[in-house]
């Protein structure tokens, strides 16, 4: 199938990308790097102290809900565009056969047959958090209030840590009611749900004490109904204080029992004016459906007025227990909204994070590349490909507006080298949120880089001369070229051959750059052929490459991904055309998709259609669920 290696490579770079590896600081070592030892394959198969919920909810929203979902459910955005079922951690089901010691050893190794990666970027304690609390998605409040009151002394029998994590929920129910060495079969009369409720308390009686509840960071908004999956939840525990954004609330019986309260909220102006008056705030509602592969759905929308003070109220909302939050507001076309709120058990009032709004501005100097990657493929017969990353960072406190003119294909503070064809610009999948505006994106002011890709063609020669200039200052530059290549250039530094996955790569490097400096080099020679494409993929243990950034293989994935695509695209521009002429609306060639694998095909060629404009977004969306469906079906 003409479009399956580029479906392969869109699955490796999930692979590496879908868990949040930054390249910031990965992708060139310093001048003085010491390459680590190699980290062991396993730590101890039990942790060194209690788990923390509270931090591995924070690890979960950030490296596991994008694929796992915000409750574990399978339903995270990138998850549900693996060809594989994502496993749903919070199903009582899944979690209850569990070994805490494999999932341990999975978020150390991954598991590379349901592409999971490994997460090098933990450490051990970090590893043992975020297992807690993937273990605690099934579980609520009132089962383990439940579980204590059925066995309240039985815990201390149950508190150490290297046989609780050897010891699945299952296990505990078998010894509960059967018992096991010198522990009773005390529970030997239990129900089915009784006994699993002692399991519970058991297992929460091993972690931590909890302190707060959690609220969903903003960078993972849905945008509509189908990809509606926040990144982070929170799964309250015994003793808690329902605590949203700082602020406790008490519960109210009374209220509570109603299934009615408040949800109130602020926008922290910093537009250096004031709020416009009678300013409208959107109060949205999601609410998880019983089907394990849909992800939240929007099933309320409410609007009310912002107060001169910034602060704002909905009384009388249904605010059932997980019911997730999340307000809105537009000044001057721009959009803002907080973060996610989720409501806690008994709750009367929620409070949603503040709407921070700030000021906007046209001018680029708060805007840096922290680190410039260029990559580049040589298969085309006529011309090279250059895929270019930025990486950039807004250093200041206003958002940066980028218009990008009427054609929606210019970035103003992006070059391309001399001579080259431009072709466009993809966000990178790990990236700080961009903010759709009418005359292109905004960037608000974030810790966490904005990641652009900048796809070009420059004529193939015996030497192609790269000239680039700057249009803001860069941090540093690194040069990927297949092996068998070599630049020369005054600033390059040769790195030398480097494997990434099962290719060679020679890498160079270049310092800091000035706005209007250029980076100039020269590239001359010829890929090596298949250059270790038969060599066995590298052990993530001894690969320096994947130790020093396994973002850099994420990012290299992507760009071999859309070579691929545009590649393709050029040759099957003909056919897609007469795709699209003989698509009327006619169900009949369905039966053509009979396999997973011809499904994919097919919605990767209706991605492209809609990449090409050639498809509205409408019918592209109904269409793509169709095969969606289908897919899920065949797989």
């Amino acid at each position: 199938m003409k479009f399956r290696p580029l479906f392969i490579f869109a699955l490796l770079t999930f692979l590496l990308t879908a868990c949040n590896f930054t390249l910031a600081a990965d992708i060139t070592p310093p001048p003085d790097y010491v390459p680590p030892t190699p980290m062991p394959t396993l730590g101890p198969l039990y942790p060194a102290n209690p788990p923390d919920l509270a931090s591995g909810a924070t690890i979960y929203a950030e490296k596991c809900a994008p694929c796992h979902g915000v409750t574990g459910l399978g339903d995270g955005d990138k998850g549900k565009q693996l060809p594989v079922t994502v496993t749903a951690l919070g199903l009582p089901d899944i979690a209850r056969k569990a070994l805490p010691s494999k999932w341990f050893a999975q978020v150390t190794q991954g598991n590379l047959d349901r592409f999971m990666p490994p997460f090098a970027s933990l450490n051990e304690q970090q590893k043992w958090d975020v297992v807690a609390y993937a273990l605690s998605l099934h579980v609520t409040p009132e089962q383990i209030a439940q579980g204590k009151a059925l066995c309240a002394d039985c815990a201390k029998k149950f508190s150490d840590q290297k046989t609780m994590s050897a010891l699945s929920d299952n296990d505990l129910v078998r010894i509960i009611k059967n018992g096991k060495g010198d522990i009773p079969a005390f529970g030997k009369d239990f129900t089915d749900d009784e006994a699993f409720a002692v399991a519970a308390y058991l297992r929460n009686s091993t972690f931590a004490s909890p302190t707060t509840a959690r609220v969903v960071p903003a960078s993972m908004t849905p945008t509509n109904a189908d990809s509606a999956t926040p990144s982070a939840a929170t799964t309250p525990l015994a003793g808690n204080t329902p605590q949203v954004g700082g602020t406790p609330v008490a519960p109210s019986n009374a209220t509570a029992a109603a299934g009615k309260g408040k949800v109130s909220g602020t926008v922290d102006n910093q537009t250096g004016a004031a709020l416009p008056p009678n300013l409208k705030v959107t109060l949205r509602a999601f609410a998880h459906s019983g089907n394990p592969t849909a992800g939240p759905q929007e099933i309320a929308s409410l609007e009310s007025t912002v107060n001169a003070d910034g602060t704002f109220a909905f009384e009388n909302v249904e605010i059932p227990e997980k019911r997730i939050y999340i307000a809105e507001v537009e000044i001057n076309g721009l959009p803002y909204k907080s973060d996610f709120a989720i409501v806690q058990a008994g709750m009367t009032e929620l409070v949603v994070p503040p709407i921070v709004a700030r000021a906007a501005t046209t001018d680029f100097s708060a805007l840096q590349i922290d680190t410039l990657q260029f990559y580049f493929d040589f298969a085309n017969a006529d011309a090279a490909q250059i895929f270019t990353v930025y990486n950039i960072l807004n250093t200041g406190d206003q958002t940066v507006l980028v218009d990008m003119g009427a054609q929606q294909l210019d970035v103003p503070f992006i070059a391309f080298p001399a001579g080259a064809e431009k072709l466009g610009y993809n966000a990178a999948q790990d990236t700080a949120p961009f903010t759709k505006t009418a005359n292109g994106f905004a960037m608000a002011p974030d810790k966490k880089a904005y990641g652009l890709i900048a796809f070009a063609s420059i004529p193939k020669k015996a030497e192609i001369v790269i000239s680039q200039p700057m249009l803001l200052p860069v941090g540093k530059v690194t040069l990927f070229l297949p092996e068998g290549m070599e630049a020369k250039g005054a600033t390059l530094t040769d790195k030398g051959i480097e494997p990434i996955q099962t290719t060679n790569y020679h890498i160079y490097t270049a310092g800091a750059l000035k706005k209007g400096e250029s980076i100039e080099f020269t590239i001359t020679g010829a890929p090596t052929a298949a250059a270790n494409s038969n060599a066995a993929p590298p052990a993530v243990t001894q690969n320096k490459t994947l130790l020093i950034g396994a973002g850099a293989v994420g990012i290299l994935l992507i760009i071999v991904g859309a070579w691929l695509y545009i590649r393709e695209r050029n040759k099957s521009e003909d056919d897609d055309e007469d795709e699209e002429e003989d698509d009327d609306g006619d169900e009949e060639d369905d039966d053509e998709f009979d396999n997973p694998e011809s499904l994919m095909d097919a919605i990767i060629a209706l991605d492209d259609l809609h990449r090409a404009g050639k498809l509205p977004d409408e019918a592209y969306q109904k269409r793509r669920d169709e095969l969606k469906n289908k897919l899920k079906v065949a797989s």
